[in-house]
């Protein structure tokens, strides 16, 4: 009766079952898993209630790429990132998951494939099966810092392959793309006849100054669709807006924003409030921005000098909101994070939920308030030995 594409394991795995247990029971959970900053005690300016006072929202205006007042924003927020994007290049979503169906319905036909990364955040699954689309994977390999393995990418490729994901910087392994990737990655593009798509909602979060590309905004020798949003940028997931900026060779630009504008046309859906209040939610969402960027960097640098000289190590991590940590192979990845809950109250998760190649790696978000991510660590070093 139900389409096969939500044909999904929907049972329970082990941990998500001992978690429902302990919470059950009332344990007092220290949840190093948290990526919602409207729940992490970041402290929100209050003008934020008051920003959709506004007559635009009384008004029903559809512009299938977004109102031109929100496009100007969102092209404000890259001139002061140092990039110069028009706003007729830029298209509002409701989310960085719908801009994601959105191109891949621009590229793909049913059962055509898309690259994506691994280890990379388990969202493009379900996002290419709800578009009938294939998800093959291309590896980041790890020598002292991540970085793509092109070789085993350009293998990857197929006749069917119509586009490339980079996470820019990467969930959660916290690395961005560097220029000679990019290079390499825009010539493969081009020669294939693929597209490259750079989800940059992490881009705003760098830890070390190490030289990297911001965006793909300014690519122009082949179509390269950079997406983002108000969720990571400004803190702020509820407000529902995202947006594409399409880049590429004049003649495949015109013709991509043109198709993405049917389907925008389609489902209209993002609202006027939101557009109406853009420019204030990204002036206020900025000191949300700097909240996050100073708590992720004082965990950081605490979780640096809590495993410091214990069996514990952190990965190389360029930005973003989580860190992996290599433990012992003493158990395996799904055991460490039983037994860190069981017996601390500590909820972290394995790095098989990523995709990681090999054992044994847990991740934790970076975003947890300071004093439960702290006593956090702490039990995770004790039970590791250190």
């Amino acid at each position: 009766m139900f389409s096969s594409r939500l044909d999904w394991d929907s049972e329970r795995n082990r941990l998500s079952e001992l978690l429902a247990l302990q919470r059950a029971r009332g344990a007092p959970i220290l949840d190093l898993t948290q990526s919602n900053p409207t729940r992490a005690g970041i402290e929100y300016p209050e003008e934020l209630c008051r920003v959709f006072d506004h007559p635009g929202v009384l008004q029903y205006d559809p512009a299938p790429r977004g109102s031109l007042a929100a496009r100007e924003t969102v092209a404000g927020y890259y001139r002061r990132r140092g990039h110069a994007v028009d706003p007729e290049h830029i298209l509002l979503t409701a989310s960085t998951s719908e801009a994601y169906s959105y191109l891949f319905k621009l590229l793909a036909d049913p059962g055509d494939q898309v690259l994506v990364p691994r280890p990379s955040y388990p969202l493009f699954e379900y996002l290419a099966k709800l578009d009938a689309i294939e998800i093959r994977q291309y590896p980041l390999e790890y020598h002292s810092g991540w970085a793509i393995d092109l070789d085993a990418l350009a293998r990857a490729i197929t006749p069917r392959t119509r586009a490339v994901v980079l996470v820019n910087p990467n969930n959660p392994t916290g690395s961005y793309l560097k220029s000679a990737e990019l290079e390499a990655l825009a010539r493969i593009a081009a020669e294939r006849g693929i597209a490259l798509i750079s989800d940059e909602v992490f881009s705003d979060y760098p830890f070390a100054d190490v030289t990297r590309v911001i965006s793909l905004v300014g690519v122009q020798n082949c179509a390269a669709f950079s997406i983002s949003g108000l969720s990571k940028i400004a803190g702020l997931p509820q407000m529902k807006l995202g947006w594409i900026v399409v880049a590429g060779p004049p003649s495949l630009r015109t013709e991509a924003i043109g198709k993405l504008e049917w389907i925008a046309d389609t489902y209209l859906s993002v609202s006027a409030p939101v557009q109406c209040a853009a420019p204030r939610l990204l002036q206020l969402g900025a000191a949300v921005c700097r909240q996050i960027r100073d708590r992720t960097a004082a965990n950081l640098a605490f979780a640096r000098q809590a495993v410091n000289g214990t069996a514990i190590e952190i990965l190389a991590v360029e930005g973003g909101w989580s860190i992996v940590l290599r433990v012992p192979r003493v158990r395996s990845e799904e055991e460490w994070c039983l037994e860190l809950l069981q017996s601390d109250n500590v909820l972290v998760q394995p790095g098989y939920f990523y995709d990681f190649e090999n054992e044994a790696f847990l991740v934790a978000s970076l975003l947890t308030a300071p004093a439960e991510f702290q006593e956090g660590i702490t039990r995770m070093v004790r039970r590791a030995g250190g």
